[in-house]
């Protein structure tokens, strides 16, 4: 107990007492009274006197501070002091203070929310039990590294491998919901029966699909997400066992999925229903539509996963030569899957934001050394009353602490702000297939990043000051107040500081103006149609009870034309199976009569349009004729090419006429080439373009196309009314995605993920750009201030303002040469890591260096123009008075 209050009583000692201390040194004073009276008696002089008494005491501060120590955590009353010591220090420069602070918020802003999307995308575990052991197994075909597999595959697959504990498949589907505001259309999956149970998911009502459910005579079973629960059923408890009515289909209601629950490589879903492999596609070795996930066994690595498919799958080839010739397997993290084409753009982004920082960090750590120089004759007394180094040391650490901590302040709100509007930001397209970016925020992970690089921060800054802590140095800062010796220091380090800080920005100018150019030319490459003022709608599942024939949904497709071809603004309508920019896929294997065959899949673009189709998109045609409505099924069947098909499949030949048919030339496959157009952009922006067939619709029958129509005016007034329109015609049919061509352009990932990097980048550059430049600006004018009596003398003596001009701005060139000539080197390297990310860019393209190299040396000179201008304008007399 007695230890315990001592305790309590040093504790108490931290905190200043005005009047305790006042009775102490009243009291510190009577004895060293007593002892100078006794030397008086002595016959020592008054001065002597109290000098002998100040010795015999041992010095008054000294004797205050053992005092202090015993009635006190001599630690923590030093902590508290520094802390109130730096306190009055930034208080006393509030100019000094600001700008350090809201420098180092910007850098510490930047690098948080960027590391908050690193961290979701890239860092947190996917949200599913022991989520490391799961992976995508698809198979591999040439031309798509991650192919679908075929459901006889997929069956062969999950009973021949040897490394899954689990092997399940889904693929992506949308039904038509009857809801009382009219007919809607849903987003759903199709998955097997132990797609859940692979993932660990257990539903939160209800229960899983059972083993089998997911047969050709399995019953039609559904799962809710827990939206959809709560939307569509107001959360009942009773829904299990109730019915919902998808694309005209009863399906039972078994279970009700987790809040949390997303699976990323689908997107968005409502619906999850089991797969009832039943249709042609189904039977069918050859024909892929559907993606496979799966669970490692215990102790068994990816690469063991991957040699195993491989076997199988040449196993499989081996067997079923037709059907699976070049069909190889690829098995990757799942992990991987989910992020896609993020993860190289996002270490980008994140490696800039950590230059910017350190950008940051470099004009602080400046402006630090210039107040420590400043501050010389303080830091050369205190150490001369006895301060030890370590104890000085202390002082810039709390003072340096102190800036982080406010700046950390107000960088961890900025952040905040930032993630959520870069959040807005994103396509909602987009964020369906990244669930992940839901949870952006300030986490845990976050936090500590934010620690690691504020404690790398309070090192740097405290290390600034303390490398001028020598023992001579401090001697010559009492001796010489300090401030030509001051100047010196200042213009080698803050010299050396400015060249580091140019040439991060000559990096990031750099990167930046790669990233521009490739956007750039992603915008402006060649579709082979014009995008402008065109609108689109989807069509979707026309209901099979609706519409049973073929001829049938002909005719209602035929209706719809005409309808909205009538429209105000109009100039023409087409349909197509699919949208030209919504990627490659839908393919067919075709072979050419009388060329030489060897079983290979001669796979290409399968494309359903319309006879109004090319003009509509303004397509040129480069040989033959477009399709007409007379292209029924009652005529031969015929085709029209792309460039991409005939370069490939008919070099140097005329490809008018020729034939193409399936693999087995069956006499119904064969089809005659009446036209080639331009190769039209059928994939995303930054693809290749694949060889294409295009067959007139009217030869075939789809349940959905999409419809594009062609504008007079602007083609944003034209989509309200193409859903009413076809609403009109038939309340039933579904319609999604009404949108603009400019617009699937602008939100499609590949733009998104480069204008989005690009403009950040570009903001971090333009950011860096600004603080070296300050920077440059900053250590110029000091060194003008510096040498205002040498620049008197040298006009005194007869120099001609321009050989001052020149003085200063020699110094200038050079550090901006050496920052510019560093840079350069660096950002070449940069460029070479990411080049991965440029389109149609080289990552040493010589107009983007030149372009960056002249722009950061305009600025330099310009920074540099101003302190010239003074150092010209001095006055020799006034300048050489003032010294």
């Amino acid at each position: 107990m007695k230890h315990l209050r001592a305790w309590f009583l040093r504790l108490y000692g931290i905190f200043p007492d005005r009047r305790r201390e006042h009775e102490f040194a009243e009291e510190i004073e009577s004895h060293l009274q007593m002892h100078v009276d006794d030397n008086l008696r002595r016959g020592m002089t008054p001065e002597q006197a109290r000098r002998e008494a100040i010795l015999k005491l041992g010095g008054v501060e000294q004797t205050k501070e053992a005092h202090r120590e015993q009635r006190a955590i001599p630690f923590t009353e030093h902590v508290v002091q520094d802390l109130r010591f730096a306190t009055r220090q930034l208080l006393k420069n509030p100019g000094f203070a600001c700008t350090a602070i809201l420098v180092l918020a910007l850098g510490i802003s930047a690098s948080l929310a960027i590391f908050a999307f690193v961290d979701a995308a890239l860092i947190k575990p996917l949200p599913y039990p022991n989520p490391t052991r799961l992976v995508s197994a698809t198979e591999s075909i040439p031309m798509l590294p991650q192919a679908n597999l075929s459901y006889p595959d997929y069956l062969d697959w999950k009973k021949l491998n040897t490394v899954f504990s689990s092997l399940d498949v889904y693929t992506g589907d949308s039904f038509l919901l009857k809801t009382t505001a009219g007919t809607e259309l849903v987003p759903a999956g199709r998955v097997s029966d132990g797609f859940f149970r692979t993932l660990g998911i257990t539903p939160v009502l209800g229960r899983d699909f059972y083993p089998g459910e997911d047969l050709p005579d399995g019953p039609n079973t559904v799962m809710l997400t827990y939206a959809t629960w709560q939307k569509r059923f107001g959360g009942r408890q009773d829904v299990i066992g109730q019915t919902v009515t998808l694309s005209g289909t009863s399906n039972t209601i078994v279970g009700v999925l987790p809040a949390k629950f997303q699976f990323a490589p689908r997107g968005r879903a409502d619906f999850w229903v089991t797969l009832h492999a039943a249709d042609g596609c189904g039977v069918v070795r050859g024909c892929h539509n559907l993606t496979g996930v799966a669970r490692l066994k215990d102790g068994v690595s990816v690469e063991a996963a991957a040699a195993n498919m491989r076997l199988i799958a040449a196993e499989l080839e081996r067997q079923y030569p037709e059907s699976n010739r070049g069909q190889g397997s690829s098995v990757r993290p799942l992990s991987e899957i989910v992020v896609g084409d993020v993860r190289p753009i996002l270490l980008a982004l994140l490696s800039g934001a950590s230059l910017l920082f350190l950008i940051a960090c470099v004009n602080v750590a400046s402006l630090l050394l210039v107040r420590s120089e400043s501050r010389r004759r303080e830091i050369a007394v205190r150490s001369a009353l006895g301060a030890s180094p370590g104890r000085l040391i202390r002082q810039f650490v709390t003072e340096s602490l102190l800036l982080v901590a406010a700046a950390g302040i107000l960088a961890l709100q900025a952040a905040l702000l930032v993630t959520h509007l870069l959040g807005t930001l994103i396509p909602a397209e987009m964020v369906a297939g990244m669930p992940f970016l839901m949870d952006l925020g300030l986490n845990p992970h976050v936090m500590i990043f934010a620690c690691v690089i504020s404690l790398l921060a309070i090192g740097l800054f405290a290390l600034a000051p303390v490398i001028r802590l020598r023992s001579q140095d401090l001697q010559a800062g009492l001796a010489a107040g300090g401030r030509g010796y001051a100047g010196t220091v200042w213009r080698r380090f803050g010299s050396n500081l400015v060249v580091v800080e140019l040439a991060i920005a000559m990096v990031l100018l750099v990167g930046a103006g790669l990233l521009g150019k490739s956007l750039y030319r992603l915008l402006h490459v060649e579709l082979g149609f014009q995008p402008d003022h065109l609108a689109t709608l989807g069509v979707v599942a026309v209901p099979e009870t609706g519409y049973p024939k073929g001829e049938q949904l002909a005719v209602v497709s035929h209706e719809i034309v005409s309808r909205i071809s009538n429209l105000p603004g109009v100039k023409s309508v087409a349909t197509a199976g699919r949208l030209p920019l919504s990627g490659n896929g839908n393919t067919i294997w075709v072979r050419i009569p009388g060329q030489p065959y060897n079983g290979e899949h001669n796979e290409v673009n399968q494309r359903g349009v319309s006879s109004s189709f090319f003009t509509t998109l303004q397509a040129r045609l480069l040989r033959g004729r477009y399709f007409t409505e007379a292209d029924d099924a009652s005529k031969p069947g015929v085709v029209i090419i792309n460039q991409a098909f005939a370069r490939k499949y008919f070099p140097g030949e005329d490809p008018l006429g020729k034939k193409i048919g399936d693999t087995d030339l069956t006499p119904k496959s064969i089809k005659e080439i009446v036209g080639m157009v331009d190769d039209i952009k059928e994939g995303s922006l930054d693809s290749e373009t694949w060889p294409a067939v295009y067959l007139p619709e009217n030869q075939r029958n789809d349940y959905y196309f999409s419809l594009i129509v062609r504008t007079a005016q602007d083609e944003q007034s034209v989509l309200p009314l193409l859903s009413s329109t076809i609403h009109q015609i038939d309340p039933s049919i579904g319609t999604q995605g009404e949108s603009t061509m400019a617009e699937i352009i602008k939100d499609s990932p590949s733009a998104y993920l480069h204008r989005s990097s690009a403009w950040l980048l570009g903001g971090f550059a333009t950011m860096a750009l600004l603080l070296s430049i300050v920077g440059l600006y900053g250590v110029i004018a000091y060194s003008v201030g510096q040498r205002t009596r040498e620049i008197g003398v040298r006009v005194a003596l007869g120099a001609q303002r321009s050989a001052v001009y020149q003085l200063i701005l020699r110094e200038a060139g050079w550090l901006t040469a050496l920052g510019v000539g560093a840079g350069l080197v660096g950002a070449v390297c940069a460029a070479t890591l990411m080049r991965s990310l440029l389109f149609g860019t080289r990552a040493w393209d010589v107009s983007t260096l030149l372009a960056a190299t002249a722009l950061l040396a305009v600025s330099a000179l310009l920074a540099s123009y101003l302190p010239a201008r003074r150092a010209a304008s001095v006055n020799p007399a006034e300048a050489l008075r003032a010294e």
